[in-house]
C-alpha cells in the first residue's frame, strides 16, 4: 500500500448500524464501518451478501425505488444523507461506477460531457477541457482522442469501463464507488484501470466492491467481508490477508473454502 489509514486522517463516509430491506426482504443489516479520505475501502463477499445493495443506498437509489428502504445512519462528509437538501447535489460528490454496459447512445464526447452540461457548462472549449481531462485521469484519452465522435457503445469492452470512470470523474466527486469493474474486462485492462485507482486515490476516496480477493488484496488499504447481508469483519487489508483475523469465516473466504 502506498499508505495506510491513520486515525487523524478525516472520515469521509460515517455508515452506522444500516438495514436495507428490498421487496420486503432484509438485504443488509448493522452495517458499521468508516471510510477515511484518500483510502481504497474495499468490500469484499459471494454473491448476494448486499455488496451492490450497499452501493445503492449511498447513491440513494431508495428515493427513486419505492421498493427499497433502509434504516440506521450514513453521513458523509459529516451530514446525514437523507438531509441533503437535494439529492443530486450529494450524488455529484459520490460518482458511482456500475459494471457495463455504457448504456446510454451517446458519443464518447457526449458521455463525458453530459454531466457538465446538465450542470450549466455550455462553452465548447470548457467542455473539451473537461472531456479531455477526464479520459486522460480514466487512462483513455490516447486510445479515443480520434474517436470523439464514436458511439460509446462501439468501444471494446475495457474501453466502456474506462469511459463509465471518465463520466463519473466529470463532475469532480470527492469519493468514488466502484462495482465489479473486472466484469467484462481482460486482465491487462483490469490491471490498467487498478493503476488508475492508485492514483485516484490522491485525490479522492474509494470504495471497491469485488469479488477478487487478490484484487482487494493489491488495492484496499482496508477491507470489509460481508456474508448474508452483514458485515462480518473489517480491517487492514494486510492483516487480514496475514492470517490477522477475528473471525474463522473471514478466513475461509479469503481462503476459498465457500463462497
Amino acid at each position: 500500500m502506498d499508505s495506510l489509514p491513520h486515525k487523524n486522517n478525516p472520515v469521509k463516509l460515517e455508515v452506522s448500524d444500516v438495514a436495507v430491506r428490498y421487496d420486503g426482504r432484509t438485504v443488509l443489516s448493522g452495517v458499521t464501518f468508516d471510510v477515511h479520505e484518500h483510502e481504497i475501502f474495499g468490500i469484499i463477499g459471494p454473491a448476494n451478501s448486499g455488496k451492490t445493495s450497499f452501493l445503492k443506498t449511498v447513491n440513494r437509489m431508495d428515493i427513486f425505488n419505492p421498493a427499497m428502504s433502509f434504516t440506521g445512519r450514513i453521513r458523509f462528509n459529516g451530514k446525514d444523507i437523507r438531509k441533503w437538501r437535494n439529492v443530486y447535489s450529494l450524488r455529484k460528490r459520490i460518482g458511482v461506477v456500475f459494471p457495463l454496459p455504457v448504456g446510454l447512445p451517446l458519443t464518447v464526447y457526449e458521455n463525458v460531457a453530459l454531466a457538465p452540461r446538465l450542470a450549466g457548462v455550455t462553452r465548447r472549449v470548457e467542455l473539451d477541457i473537461i472531456v479531455e481531462r477526464c479520459l486522460a485521469r480514466a487512462a483513455l484519452w490516447d486510445e479515443v482522442k480520434d474517436r470523439l465522435d464514436s458511439l460509446g457503445s462501439l468501444l471494446s469492452g475495457g474501453q466502456q469501463q474506462r469511459l463509465t470512470i471518465a463520466r463519473a470523474l466529470s463532475q469532480d466527486p470527492e469519493m468514488l464507488m466502484l462495482d465489479e469493474f473486472s466484469i467484462a474486462v481482460d486482465p491487462v485492462t483490469t490491471m490498467r484501470i487498478e493503476d488508475v485507482l492508485k492514483e485516484l486515490k490522491k485525490e479522492m476516496s474509494i470504495i471497491l466492491v469485488t469479488n477478487l480477493v487478490q484484487q482487494a488484496r493489491r488495492l484496499a488499504d482496508r477491507t470489509a467481508l460481508f456474508l448474508n447481508g452483514e458485515v462480518v469483519e473489517v480491517g487492514l487489508t494486510d492483516d487480514l490477508f496475514s492470517g490477522l483475523v477475528q473471525d474463522q469465516r473471514t478466513q475461509d473466504y479469503l481462503d476459498g473454502r465457500f463462497g
